[in-house]
């Protein structure tokens, strides 16, 4: 990576460790992103042939929420996404050298979609406390994101609360809404309390993708082995294999205390 571009990703790092999220704009372009976008057209409609609903009750308020899930069984474009090096580097940053990809999903705010619980991705899959990142998500604008279509709401500084009890009670009066042009990339440290915007506009859609990746400890949402087709399996990237926890070894991290058997 040009050293100007890692001065700039390193900046970048520092406002994720500060303020639990960075903005990098322009990692994609135009045709990138209108790619991009097609693909994930396609890959709802092949979910919904596939039988898997867009709309999951309980999520989100109403159906104007278009999600889709397994993206990296529907076109090889996500699966080149979630590989992203600028990606790789601020999560490795942040949560780490060895790390996993825990889901990847996407989510179409069409006009009339309403905001979903709030939450914080990393409580889903860990405990309280929550001490340090131990998750992040990438998010990837493929629309301009703005207040009135969508835009995720998050609580700032709420990266610093380590437990439920510390969250102030009036959390949604207190957030403010992500703005970033189309292809830029949004990452946000795994504890950051946030929602769904509702989008209020009467023709605007707001598409984004959501690469979620965690600590190598902690079980993935998505069970890889079940959910990639014997074809997607055959021609995985050798690192991408590696990145989802395919291989036989898991959880095998070398560490950096060598314990001495005690003498007898």
């Amino acid at each position: 990576m040009p050293e100007k571009c890692l001065r700039r990703l390193n900046k970048q790092l520092e406002s994720l460790k500060a303020d639990g999220y960075c903005i990098l704009t322009d990692v994609l372009d135009a045709a990138e992103v209108r790619a991009t976008r097609r693909a994930l057209i396609d890959a709802a409609v092949e979910s919904k042939r596939r039988g898997v609903s867009t709309y999951v009750q309980g999520l989100d308020p109403n159906e104007a929420n278009v999600r889709v899930f397994n993206l990296l069984d529907l076109d090889p474009i996500f699966r080149k996404l979630i590989l992203q090096p600028k990606a790789i580097a601020l999560v490795q940053a942040l949560i780490g050298e060895h790390f996993l990809i825990s889901n990847f999903t996407a989510n179409i705010a069409l006009p009339g979609s309403e905001s979903m619980a709030i939450h914080a991705d990393q409580a889903i899959v860990i405990p309280e406390p929550w001490l340090q990142p131990w998750a992040i998500n990438i998010i990837w604008c493929l629309d301009d994101v703005y207040p009135d279509n969508g835009a995720t709401l998050y609580l700032p500084g709420s990266h610093q609360v380590a437990r439920v009890s510390e969250l102030p009670p009036d959390m949604k009066t207190a957030m403010v809404a992500f703005e970033a042009p189309a292809g830029s990339m949004i990452a946000m440290d795994g504890r950051l309390w946030h929602t769904s915007g509702a989008n209020v506009t009467r023709d605007r859609e707001r598409a984004l993708l959501f690469g979620y990746y965690t600590a190598d400890f902690i079980r993935p949402q998505t069970n890889w082995n079940a959910s990639l087709s014997a074809h997607t399996l055959d021609n995985l990237d050798a690192r991408l294999f590696d990145f989802l926890g395919l291989g036989a070894a898991a959880n095998l991290r070398q560490s950096s205390v060598i314990l001495e058997p005690a003498d007898h």
